[in-house]
């Protein structure tokens, strides 16, 4: 548990353990804008009234247990404001969360959400290739769930690591609905007598593409609902640090067991591809500066026609003037050009892009070209 006798402000993150107690409490006990992330794994208040049987009558294990039980939607609704308010309260600036959850508690989640100041960024969502089927045949099979990912603060600079996502998915800009299986053999967790460890274990793809689209390598990740703890598995397989909060002790055992059986990838291997926005920005002129171009010197477009170098950093072509983008815009008769792919310098013969010198600059800097 977390000493609330002591400052806030003084009390040290528990990093990458499994906290005993009620997620409000324990969330109210660390220090202010200390989290990079947010994933939430909330009771979804299914409100199941009797058992559900299979054709074969046998019974389905539904999830009845106690801490998915609410008297009425109005204290469902009192928990949830209560959780989201501790939980923003603890999110940095530039923080984010992901809350999933069904049709019974998603759309009241939503609400609450706004309600309490969060930015809504997108709603994902998770199409399970292989659901349980609709046994009494009354509605369709249920499907899928559904994930929103929220900001902290309307225009708050939260991480999304869109490049790393495409990557994942073959070079393909990755879509808001995603396909991936639900917990099954190897990966369901039982407990000590062969039975389902927990009703409503996540998969590990479903979190591996949500902290790997939206966390960094040594950001803090904190999951008030642990359950049998897949955001920590996941979290120190990517080298990500975690903090789960559990209040019960046959799940916080299972999750302990089975992080500490969890390896963490090689350095080499959590990094991800990075986007080109992400990059520190070097001006064109500070190629000039440096002497790596000379003022006067010619720049050639891929269709052969030149511009010269000037001493502040722009080009001149004839009668246009201006950035390596706008001259290059003006040779093209286009709305927009990209100068660093545009154009290219002479050395010993041959012709050699002019981002290569960008790159230089940024190697310099200890930042990893793409």
């Amino acid at each position: 548990m977390i000493d609330k006798t002591k400052d806030p402000m003084a009390v040290e993150l528990p990093l990458n353990s499994i906290v005993d107690g009620d997620c409000i409490e324990v969330m109210d006990g660390l220090p202010e804008c200390s989290v990079d992330l947010i994933f939430a794994d909330p009771p979804y208040n299914l409100q199941l009234k009797s058992d559900l049987h299979r054709p074969d009558n046998s019974k389905v294990d539904a999830v009845d247990d106690h801490w998915d039980q609410f008297d009425s939607l109005a204290i469902y609704d009192k928990f949830t404001r209560s959780w989201l308010k501790a939980a923003r309260r603890i999110l940095k600036p530039n923080g984010a969360i992901w809350v999933i959850g069904s049709y019974h508690n998603i759309f009241r989640v939503g609400t609450a959400l706004q309600d309490a100041g969060y930015w809504i960024l997108n709603d994902v969502v998770w199409r399970k290739s292989n659901p349980m089927p609709n046994f009494r045949g009354k509605r369709f099979t249920n499907a899928h769930e559904t994930m929103i990912w929220a900001s902290k603060l309307e225009g708050g600079k939260y991480t999304f690591n869109y490049e790393a996502l495409k990557a994942l998915n073959e070079g393909i800009q990755m879509r808001s609905d995603w396909v991936l299986p639900i917990c099954t053999g190897h990966e369901r967790l039982k407990d000590e007598n062969g039975d389902k460890a927990h009703p409503t274990q996540k998969p590990e793809s479903l979190l591996h593409r949500v902290l790997l689209g939206s966390t960094n390598p040594g950001d803090v990740i904190l999951d008030p609902f642990f359950g049998t703890g897949t955001t920590g598995a996941v979290a120190k397989m990517l080298g990500r640090n975690f903090i789960g909060i559990e209040r019960e002790e046959s799940y916080r055992k299972v999750a302990q067991k089975r992080i500490d059986n969890t390896r963490k990838y090689d350095s080499d291997a959590i990094s991800v591809s990075t986007s080109k926005r992400a990059e520190p920005r070097v001006p064109f002129g500070q190629l000039v500066e440096r002497g790596m171009l000379r003022p006067g010197e010619n720049l050639v477009s891929p269709r052969g026609k030149t511009a010269k170098v000037r001493a502040d950093g722009t080009l001149v072509c004839g009668k246009s003037a201006g950035s390596i983008h706008q001259v290059g815009a003006a040779l093209e008769n286009a709305p927009s050009c990209n100068g660093w792919s545009y154009w290219n310098f002479s050395r010993g013969g041959k012709n050699i892009s002019i981002d290569i010198l960008r790159q230089q600059i940024r190697i310099e800097m200890g930042q990893r070209p793409n």
